[in-house]
């Protein structure tokens, strides 16, 4: 029997339950002092505090160190072609993320390069970076697609994901995003884009299982709110979970949407207004934050004390994507969410971990050191939470263990 008990832990510190936290509840944490887990067969049997059981298992000794669940980065772009180098000296001179998209550039360039990509060369490149991710705490990854923009290439970057997730440690879960921008071939025709995508791609991707959710890029010379409503509407016909990008550059209505279509999960939400904040409220969604690209971008950071105080759940995620966000280091986030959003490092563990769960569904099997859980778990280069806040540059993650086995971390070479 596959057994591994944990013990010799200084902190043990998890949120608990089977779906998101909000206002006063996402800063609640439990604490077990000289702590304990037990796993079996890749979840957890048991935990708790003082001496352990005694059981034939294999034993992990956390050092008196602080162990917390396995993080969850739930927003990415993980699937595309190329890098984006070359923006980097425009952006510095000031040309915005809306004009180099109007000249060709932006997603338009990673569109070329990924559609030129073989889908082995994706899934390449996607392994490198899940093995990074996975070596900095991370153990679960949405992935979404959005670099095709045509039928052929929107399922090939969600058979990469597929396949991920069935070869890789990870944990994957797959968003169709075919409405991430408008391509080129269709830039005089948008209604002939909107027909492709209601009419032939979201009902092969639901056909053919390839994803769980359904998202649209809303904004501003992108895709309008009426244009995402009936994307996400059609999505939901095919039994495709809503998802909708929002408020990043112009509040156009994206986060309003949240209540009518019943989206699980609002992204970005840098300039999300208070009416946006009321709707997300209402509906349950998690507001899915990207301190990163805000970071990146140099623009400001997302209204998130707004947004806790209103009582809706909060999630922090990478954003990874070659363009406005080429980090996939969910520790640099949780530094930024202590930093720029001013949350409490209980509220960014949370963050991270059990509303990052709900904000893909997965609330109920990940997200909490709970029993019945899945045992994904790190034993951090840390004393206590606080650390994880204050201290940035550095890989504090020790071992990163998966499904109750050791996966990353940068001791990983010892354990294997």
């Amino acid at each position: 029997m596959d057994r591994v008990l944990v013990h010799n832990i200084g902190m043990l510190a998890t949120p608990r339950g089977f779906s998101a936290r909000r206002g006063e509840e996402q800063g609640r944490i439990e604490i077990l002092r000289n702590a304990w887990i037990l796993c079996e067969e890749g979840r957890i049997v048991s935990l708790g505090s003082c001496e352990p059981p005694v059981t034939e298992a294999r034993r992990i000794d956390a050092e008196g160190l602080l162990v917390t669940p396995g993080l969850v980065d739930a927003h990415t772009h993980l699937i595309f072609g190329g890098w984006r180098q070359n923006e980097l000296a425009l952006k510095l001179r000031g040309v915005t993320y809306l004009e180099i998209l109007a000249r060709g550039g932006g997603i338009l360039s990673t569109v070329k390069a990924t559609r030129e990509a073989t889908e082995d060369e994706l899934f390449d490149k996607a392994w490198d970076a899940l093995d990074e991710m996975m070596d900095l705490g991370v153990t679960t990854v949405e992935a979404k697609s959005g670099y095709g923009l045509d039928l052929d290439t929107e399922l090939k970057q969600l058979r990469v994901i597929r396949r991920l997730n069935e070869e890789h440690p990870a944990d994957l879960a797959a968003t169709f995003l075919g409405a991430h921008a408008l391509p080129p071939e269709y830039k005089e025709d948008r209604e002939a884009y909107l027909r492709l995508l209601c009419d032939q791609v979201i009902p092969t991707v639901a056909k053919q299982k390839l994803a769980a959710f359904c998202d649209v890029f809303c904004e501003t010379g992108v895709f309008s709110a009426e244009e995402s409503r009936r994307i996400l509407e059609t999505g939901k016909r095919f039994g495709l979970i809503p998802k909708i990008h929002a408020d990043e550059i112009d509040p156009i209505g994206g986060s309003q949407l949240t209540e009518e279509v019943g989206a699980i999960s609002a992204e970005h939400l840098i300039v999300c207004p208070p009416e946006g904040i009321e709707a997300m409220r209402k509906a349950g969604t998690v507001a899915c934050c990207l301190p990163a690209t805000s970071f990146y971008l140099g623009s400001t950071f997302a209204p998130v004390r707004d947004m806790i105080a209103a009582g809706v759940p909060v999630a922090l995620a990478s954003d990874f994507n070659p363009g406005s966000c080429p980090s996939l280091n969910l520790q640099f986030v949780m530094n930024l969410g202590c930093l720029r959003y001013r949350m409490t490092p209980e509220e960014v563990l949370s963050g991270v971990t059990l509303n990052a769960a709900a904000a893909i569904a997965r609330a109920d099997s990940i997200g909490s050191l709970e029993k019945g859980k899945q045992a994904d778990l790190v034993i951090w280069d840390a004393p206590d939470l606080d650390f994880l806040g204050y201290r940035m540059g550095s890989n504090l993650a020790r071992l990163v263990i998966k499904k109750g086995k050791v996966q990353g971390g940068w001791l990983r070479g010892l354990y294997d």
